[in-house]
């Protein structure tokens, strides 16, 4: 019997597609999901290098999801702060770890297109924000939750959101910890275009074929000037963050948060 892999690469001409399919657990950041997500990045990356097919590399990747999230982000269900090999492990280092299969789409050097045709909550999100070109569904539900679970955002979430959306508009959105509708994600410009759910691949794609039509060395090189040029380090602010992190999810205010989320009903924070 054969399971099917929590998440599946695939290569479809000049585009390679990885897909999130835990649709049942909504894509949340398991260890299963967090490592067959490392395993299709790093498939998807040798597939860039022009000697993977007599045609040539890739020249663009699609992420999306199956079911109504993209990714739910953190399972709180599941333990996703591993030791390390040896014992223990600081726990700001087990923050960074539990991220870091997300943050290897980083090191891919072609165009990255999230096609989010669902809910993208969390690390989800913060998966979504290293993606270099949004689409999403009117309807669903963004956002970096953070704050109504007494815990300082990860994944260069805090550091991403302010350098696409703004500063006052990022406040806003962290400091309160809303989620906001995929309309108004398009509105701030967190994503390209906002369409109808059952639209959205269709529309990532298009925009993939779009890229992929294009001189491929020409792009890479225009996607590391690009981000070069705007000061771009999302992991070494990964790493920062994951120290607040570490810090917060001891604290009493995240034991509530999660302990509200998983019983569905408000916090109540005391500051301690």
């Amino acid at each position: 019997m054969t399971t099917t892999p929590a998440v599946r690469y695939e290569r479809r001409g000049y585009i390679g597609l990885v897909t999130l399919s835990r649709p049942d657990n909504r894509n949340s950041m398991t260890p299963e999901l967090l490592d067959a997500f490392a395993d299709a990045v790093a498939q998807a990356k040798a597939d860039i290098a022009p000697g993977a097919d007599p045609s040539g590399g890739i020249r663009c990747v699609v992420i999306t999801g199956e079911g109504r999230c993209f990714s739910a982000g953190a399972d709180f269900k599941s333990n996703i702060q591993i030791e390390g090999p040896g014992g223990f492990t600081p726990p700001h280092e087990r923050s960074y770890a539990m991220y870091r299969p997300f943050l290897s789409v980083l090191d891919l050097s072609v165009p990255v297109v999230g096609a989010l045709q669902g809910h993208a909550v969390g690390g989800g999100f913060g998966l979504s924000l290293v993606t270099d070109i949004r689409v999403v569904s009117e309807g669903a539900k963004y956002g970096a939750n953070f704050a109504k679970l007494g815990l300082h955002p990860g994944m260069a979430v805090s550091w991403l959101l302010p350098r696409i959306v703004g500063v006052q508009r990022a406040a806003e959105l962290l400091f309160t910890g809303r989620l906001f509708l995929g309309k108004e994600g398009a509105d701030i410009g967190y994503a390209v275009e906002a369409v109808p759910g059952d639209a959205v691949f269709e529309r990532a794609w298009a925009i993939a074929e779009d890229i992929a039509a294009n001189a491929p060395l020409a792009v890479q090189m225009m996607k590391r000037t690009f981000y070069e040029g705007l000061g771009w380090d999302p992991k070494q602010a990964a790493w920062v963050e994951a120290w607040a992190q570490a810090v917060t999810v001891d604290t009493e205010d995240a034991k509530e948060g999660m302990k509200a989320l998983m019983e569905k009903r408000p916090p109540v924070f005391r500051g301690r």
